[in-house]
């Protein structure tokens, strides 16, 4: 049997792409958080779908974006709409794109789908791949608990803003702000302390 690395999303990759379309939620968090980075600045979208509304909230802003995801689906998706844009299809557990440098890094409605030993190696990975003074922006609810992904039916889990907390001091990310969107989504900001 083949490992379905996308945690489902592949085989719903069309009911996804049209949920997405045209979705402005959470786009102003992202502006803002995009001002904060260097003017020009490189980020990587990790878990990027089709690139609705992240990349291209990212792009607006002027920014230099490397995205990846584990959905050929998604990806090929990605690429229409996105033809310039660097993409992978890999999984973020083992992308090559963390042997790089980047000023800044979002994952948004990807950590809760990771299981939890991954979504604790992940946060390590992307303080190695940001510059002092990077921003990581993820997404995840606020409260310690698991239920079934509404798109795919798989488990999901939240490790809880004390743990999210824990794990970014360890790997050198200050937590810095806490948003929520219009459709409720609870973001984490850090940033990379100076070496």
């Amino acid at each position: 049997m083949i490992e379905d690395r996308s945690n489902g999303y592949d085989a719903i990759a069309d009911a996804f792409v049209a949920a997405r379309s045209g979705s402005t939620t959470g786009r102003a968090v992202i502006r803002r958080w995009a001002a904060s980075l260097p003017a020009g600045g490189t980020v990587v979208d990790i878990g990027c779908g089709s690139g609705e509304p992240v990349t291209a909230a990212l792009i607006d802003a002027g920014l230099a974006v490397s995205a990846l995801d584990a959905s050929p689906a998604l990806v090929a998706a990605f690429r229409r709409r996105f033809p310039a844009v660097e993409v992978a299809c890999e999984p973020a557990e083992r992308s090559r794109f963390f042997g790089r440098r980047f000023d800044g890094a979002v994952a948004i409605g990807l950590m809760f789908l990771l299981p939890e030993n991954a979504q604790r190696a992940l946060v390590g990975r992307v303080a190695g791949a940001l510059k002092p003074g990077g921003r990581f922006l993820f997404t995840a609810p606020r409260q310690a608990r698991a239920w079934d992904d509404v798109l795919t039916g798989r488990r999901s889990s939240s490790l809880g803003a004390a743990e999210y907390g824990r794990l970014l001091d360890a790997a050198g990310l200050d937590l810095i702000a806490e948003h929520v969107d219009e459709g409720e989504n609870h973001h984490f900001e850090a940033r990379k302390r100076a070496a």
